[in-house]
């Protein structure tokens, strides 16, 4: 197996060295001067300058790039905006190759955002990633992780600015994106409806139904209507914290509500309830995220290899096929991969392999999104892999790159 890194001379790894130490210097004094700067301005009422922040920010990028030339040596860097960089690289895997797209974005640029983003606007429905990163003016966009096909609906944890839009399956993993900074885990929903009466369990929301006993709460986002009740099942439709219908089959969901879904021996027992408020809680809590996307299975985890595809029931993704994986490093960085495959020219990753690519390119954590005909990665106005399909299948959500102005 090639490998990613090559090695340099001692002499020029010293260069390197000097160079980064000589930056970080400069950006420790930066820093201390903005400081100071702001702390006059408390005792004058005179604001830091304009350039004082530019002066950081330059200084940032100057660190990333040096970071990145030395990480991507002898491989060809574009970059696609001051603090991402877009790398193309060809590996050998028993003497086969592999086609792989990176992109790497520095966790130290305030002007870039990353977020999911859905195909319409509602969850049923699925969109070719060129449009979907058009309509959202995205520089850069992935996949995201998995769907259902015949519908588009998202199957896990998806949160977009703070609002919840489907909930975990089998406990899979899934990324936080928070203001500045990234966390991993496996997420469980632990969600509820309070009553006047006692409590509900609720075991998803906006989710296809996995067994008939679940009670699932069903919001606008899935669509006009609920899906149809499980044998022996009922409906609640709530809107205004209020029940205004109970049902046997299919309900309309009303703006400002829900319809909860599910067996009559569980549900019955709630339909007179005075007021019904949906109480949803995840496992980590993850105060302060705004975005959750998830996939599976982990690949790095507290900077080890970790694949557990048996635990996150994920056991026939397994074999070489085309991938899609995201992870970020101990400063930040955020890193999104694609290799394609299923092909002679490029033959697809397995997940220890993917793993393995992860943590070479120093991710502390990592996890693989839906991949195979999914994967797609679009940057600067066009698909920058080659999937199957021409231009990449469509797609139910994806990750993105934009830029703040």
């Amino acid at each position: 197996m090639d490998t990613l890194l090559i090695q340099r001379p001692n002499l020029e790894k010293t260069a390197t060295s000097a160079a980064s130490i000589g930056i970080a210097i400069c950006l420790i004094l930066t820093q201390n001067l903005w400081i100071a700067a702001k702390d006059i301005g408390g005792i004058t009422g005179i604001s830091p300058t304009i350039m004082d922040v530019k002066d950081r920010q330059k200084i940032q990028e100057e660190i990333f790039e040096e970071e990145i030339l030395s990480k991507y040596r002898d491989l060809k860097v574009v970059e696609v905006e001051k603090g991402i960089k877009h790398v193309q690289m060809i590996k050998h895997y028993n003497g086969k190759p592999v086609r792989i797209n990176i992109v790497e974005i520095s966790g130290n640029i305030d002007n870039l955002k990353v977020e999911p983003a859905i195909a319409s606007k509602t969850l049923a429905s699925r969109s070719k990633i060129s449009k979907i990163a058009s309509r959202e003016n995205a520089i850069v966009a992935i996949n995201g992780g998995y769907f259902k096909p015949q519908t588009g609906v998202p199957l896990g944890t998806l949160m977009i600015n703070k609002k919840i839009y489907t909930g975990p399956i089998y406990d899979r993993v899934g990324m936080g994106i928070f203001d500045n900074k990234y966390e991993m885990a496996r997420i469980q929903l632990k969600s509820s409806i309070r009553t006047n009466i006692g409590g509900l369990q609720i075991d998803n929301i906006n989710q296809p139904r996995m067994l008939s006993t679940h009670t699932i709460v069903f919001t606008r986002d899935w669509g006009s209507f609920s899906p149809e009740s499980p044998k022996y099942g009922m409906q609640i439709v709530v809107q205004n914290n209020r029940i205004v219908k109970t049902s046997l089959g299919s309900c309309e969901i009303p703006e400002n509500g829900f319809v909860i879904v599910g067996p009559e021996s569980k549900l019955k027992q709630f339909a007179e309830a005075d007021r019904m408020e949906l109480d949803i809680k995840f496992n980590p809590e993850w105060k302060g995220v705004n975005h959750i996307i998830s996939g599976g299975p982990y690949l790095v985890k507290n900077g080890e290899i970790f694949v557990d595809m048996t635990e996150q029931k994920l056991s026939a993704i397994g074999g070489r096929n085309p991938r899609t994986a995201i992870g970020y490093t101990k400063d930040n960085n955020l890193i999104l991969v694609t290799a394609d495959g299923r092909e002679g020219s490029s033959i697809g990753l397995t997940l220890n392999e993917l793993a393995n690519l992860m943590k070479n390119l120093g991710c502390v954590n990592a996890m693989n999104l839906d991949g195979g005909g999914s994967t797609v990665m679009f940057v600067n106005g066009q698909v920058v892999n080659k999937p199957a399909v021409q231009g990449g299948i469509p797609l139910s959500h994806t990750l993105m790159i934009k830029k703040i102005s």
